[in-house]
């Protein structure tokens, strides 16, 4: 890991938006550019925390794409969700002081390391920073239930397709296109997330590509029809 002295301000990064609150007075985001200490680089491959570290900080997604994931009795691995730009990662550690997962970088990667402690502290000096925080827990809850949804109740066509109509959605509050991306994760990693074997991820992919829903060149995909997968997923409330 490369951690170097630069120092962060959120009141001059273009993601504050995304990532730490709106709404704070000049002092208030003063103290707040005081708490976030460091920048960290992470390597692609190389992890940002693994399960058992001691928690410490929540780290703010300013560059690249990860995946957490947890060992299964058996010894796989099980990817638990992915975090791009803009994102927040560590919120596992809270409950018991220790990180619960891994946190592999997916590419080159760069994070703002933001001590918890001091988080919380000025979080309960400014009800805006706490307010946030709160969001971002709920956020987080919101995300789960989702996935658990995905895995429990869904066909694979639909898991795939809200997988990446939620993929699409977050990038393009990025900045990014409604319609074209890159995946940054494996087939097999997509797989392991969504509870499907690589083989059903590839047939899937392809029966998109067959129904004209999708282009698939690779890692890039060019969405041709968003209401095309919105049907997929939610055919009652698409006619």
């Amino acid at each position: 890991m490369d951690v170097h002295s630069i120092k962060v301000a959120c009141s001059s990064c273009n993601l504050r938006e995304l990532c730490l609150p709106m709404g704070l007075n000049p002092e208030e985001m003063n103290k707040l550019d005081s708490v976030i200490s460091s920048r960290r680089r992470i390597k692609r491959g190389a992890a940002l925390f693994n399960t058992g570290d001691k928690f410490t900080s929540l780290y703010a997604v300013r560059s690249g794409f990860f995946k957490t994931c947890v060992t299964t009795a058996d010894g796989r691995d099980q990817v638990t969700g992915f975090q791009m730009t803009g994102e927040i990662i560590g919120l596992d550690g809270i409950v018991s002081d220790h990180h619960s997962c891994d946190a592999i970088a997916l590419e080159d990667a760069e994070v703002c390391v933001m001590p918890f402690a001091d988080v919380e502290e000025l979080s309960r000096e400014f009800t805006t920073l706490q307010h946030h925080v709160h969001k971002i827990m709920s956020r987080e809850i919101v995300r789960d239930h989702s996935v658990m949804l995905l895995l429990g109740s869904m066909r694979a066509e639909e898991r795939l397709a809200a997988f990446l109509l939620n993929l699409v959605q977050r990038l393009h509050a990025r900045g990014f296109s409604q319609s074209e991306l890159i995946l940054r994760m494996t087939r097999e990693e997509i797989g392991s997330y969504l509870g499907m074997k690589l083989e059903t991820v590839s047939r899937t992919f392809s029966k998109f590509v067959d129904d004209g829903i999708i282009d698939v060149k690779q890692r890039y995909v060019h969405i041709k029809s968003t209401d095309g997968l919105k049907q997929i997923v939610n055919p009652q409330t698409c006619r």
